[in-house]
């Protein structure tokens, strides 16, 4: 007779067994369908205190997540995380940038001076440029040059420039800048705050691109009103000061970056960072097992950041031996911190969807992506074209290309003579806009939900702890079937 208690395992029994499991290891059962994939609500926390209307973050590397990564994230209803492997006032600029608009993209124009002679190729492929009395942004805005009247034998741009338009507000958001210029006539306008600081410039071509994508949903704001921006910090005696950088330039959470978390020095940064800015969610990590989540959220932690060695260019199990399976290190980490009220984010390991939907359903309130952003539009770096396909660097922060700016000491291994790398660089493929990528992914991800018979993440969540949800192991073959196989050829397009 047949037994509905052998009809697939709980996620308790599969992670006891002493194997440490990848997603792709892992398969869910289905569930029962009672309403529709539009219904599925993807709300969570980044943090104790931070919500965030889908699953999604940024990771803190220096191809992933600058200005441009973090106000599309937030416009978008996620977050990102800048990093720190630049100068400490620099990465305060980065977050101070995004926090000043509401846009959903940096267009960065150039900023000239009266007395600046700027050849076409200064407008850096830009339409346009912001003239300013001195020059930079905080200056008198006195005009917008435009790149077609450029000559080319370089005159002063006071020459050829044109008056500026009325200023649109950089508080204001996509719609009301896209009425701005529809109710003015304009083709462009100054986006200016209401200190008289030139922020950007939108045109109407910019917005033609965004209406092209999916509505923008609910928008990651804070108590303030602007866009949620968190930024990573170190844990050596500088990072103090660049907390306190951070912190003024308005960052919402403050993200502890290193590939082990457990360590004395993490633990004295969260208890100091808790002491000086109470007010600021600091989010702790990365670990993989019980006992280190354990301590770091008695030190304080408002968040945790799961996985050691599963990103795409992380060579970490590979050098040092030491890590865990994403999917095990997850549902471990998530079975204990949620319990004490600590959101977990997964990191690393998330190649498609359906890696998002295994992440969330073992006990995560967010993922966290670095290739799956990656050479999109948003992501810092130029395109190059390699073997005739167009891509973007991608790089490891345990490589030595980056550690040479600064991020050995994630690894702690600044002090040390001997750099031994744990990551590597590489390229990844044009992705196109996060504006575009972010919410099909999403929806792919509540039709996985909907398939579960999960209509939230919460009910995703009390699924697993009841032992509702099934899922099996599955074997080689078995994830050979579970992909595409079987043609002689085929073109792949997600969306």
């Amino acid at each position: 007779m047949a037994d509905l208690d052998d009809d697939g395992v709980p996620a308790s029994l599969i992670f006891r067994r002493g194997y440490s499991y990848t997603y792709n290891d892992l398969i869910l059962h289905p569930g029962l369908i009672n309403f529709p994939a539009d219904a599925v609500d993807l709300s969570t926390r980044l943090s104790r205190n931070i919500h965030l209307a889908i699953p999604c973050v940024a990771s803190p590397m220096d191809t992933v997540s600058e200005a441009a990564m973090a106000v599309a994230m937030a416009a978008l209803g996620a977050a990102a995380v800048v990093h720190c492997n630049t100068e400490a006032h620099i990465q305060a600029s980065i977050v101070r940038a995004a926090k000043s608009r509401r846009l959903p993209f940096v267009s960065s124009v150039p900023i000239f001076s009266l007395a600046s002679t700027p050849s076409l190729i200064d407008f850096s492929g830009h339409d346009y440029a912001l003239v300013t009395e001195g020059g930079d942004s905080l200056s008198k805005l006195v005009g917008v040059a435009v790149a077609a009247d450029a000559a080319n034998s370089p005159v002063p741009v006071s020459e050829y420039m044109r008056a500026a338009p009325r200023s649109a507000s950089a508080s204001f958001d996509f719609e009301q800048a896209a009425a701005f210029l529809d109710d003015e006539g304009l083709d462009y306008a100054p986006l200016v705050s209401e200190e008289g600081e030139a922020i950007d410039l939108i045109t109407s071509k910019d917005v033609e691109r965004i209406r092209s994508h999916p509505k923008l949903g609910k928008p990651s704001l804070g108590a303030d009103g602007k866009f949620i921006v968190a930024a990573s910090i170190g844990t050596r005696e500088d990072d103090k000061r660049r907390l306190e950088q951070l912190v003024q330039a308005g960052a919402n959470a403050i993200v502890i970056d290193s590939s082990q978390g457990n360590s004395t020095y993490q633990i004295d940064m969260i208890k100091y960072a808790k002491k000086m800015f109470p007010e600021v969610d600091v989010i702790g990590g990365n670990v993989v097992t019980i006992a280190q989540a354990q301590n770091l959220i008695a030190s304080g932690v408002d968040g945790l950041r799961v996985g050691m060695g599963s990103g795409s260019i992380c060579t970490t199990q590979e050098v040092c031996a030491v890590g865990r399976g994403q999917a095990t290190a997850v549902y471990k980490v998530a079975s204990y911190a949620n319990d004490q009220n600590v959101p977990v984010i997964a990191d690393g390991g998330i190649s498609f969807s359906g890696h998002i939907v295994k992440a969330l359903t073992l006990g995560a309130s967010t993922v966290m992506m670095g290739s799956f952003l990656a050479g999109s539009h948003e992501a810092p770096g130029a395109y190059e074209y390699k073997d005739g396909h167009r891509v973007k660097k991608y790089r490891g922060m345990g490589s030595l290309e980056a550690m040479t700016k600064g991020s050995d000491a994630r690894y702690l291994g600044d002090t040390l003579k001997l750099k031994v790398a744990q990551g590597v660089v590489g390229t990844v493929a044009d992705k196109g806009s996060v504006l575009r990528l972010i919410p099909y992914t999403m929806q792919a991800v509540k039709q996985g939900f909907q398939d579960l018979g999960a209509s939230s993440l919460q009910s995703a969540h009390d699924l697993l702890r009841a032992d509702t949800l099934r899922m099996e192991v599955r074997t080689g073959a078995a994830q050979v079937e579970g992909g595409i196989h079987g043609l002689m050829s085929y073109e792949k397009k997600p969306f």
